[in-house]
């Protein structure tokens, strides 16, 4: 690449870009908001409206369960602590594990000994019952006011920089 061509990206980069983010470890900047009953709970991490694109880490409680539901897009996890698994799948994600799941399956996440683990999700997520009836609808922006409301009752401050 030429200098020129170089300073030519640079200012493209520079103009048209969005600044990195750093969301640190302590609850201040994002705390842990509770999501599916007592046992599970996610720590909202960015926000991406343009392209209905969600990060978070999700944590579950010894003998949690999040739930049948089903993906309408992709989803990418990464477990960080403990193990959780699938009733529909034969796999155990534990420390380490990268899961990366397509569209369309339902399936029902638990975890026997307690997790956490980093998801990005695309799409909407649907809940159902033990009838298939679809029993709600998530997508990023029910997580934003997810994520809002839970600030809002609770005094804490919004982290804009989750807004990507």
């Amino acid at each position: 690449m030429s200098v020129s061509t170089l300073n030519s990206l640079d200012a493209v980069v520079r103009d048209y870009s969005f600044p990195d983010v750093h969301i640190g470890g302590s609850e201040e900047e994002s705390p842990w908001v509770p999501f599916k009953g007592n046992t599970t709970f996610i720590r909202h991490l960015a926000f991406d409206v343009r392209s209905n694109m969600y990060a978070n880490v999700l944590w579950v409680k010894k003998g949690g369960s999040l739930g049948r539901h089903r993906h309408r897009g992709r989803v990418f996890g990464y477990t960080l602590e403990g193990s959780w698994r699938y009733l529909e799948y034969d796999w155990i994600a534990r420390p380490g594990s990268y899961v990366q799941e397509s569209p369309g399956a339902i399936h029902t996440l638990v975890s026997d000994e307690g997790m956490k683990t980093m998801f990005w999700l695309n799409g909407s997520l649907e809940f159902f019952d033990d009838k298939d009836n679809l029993l709600e609808t998530l997508d990023v922006f029910w997580m934003i006011d997810h994520y809002l409301s839970y600030c809002r009752e609770n005094g804490i401050k919004v982290n804009q920089k989750v807004f990507v």
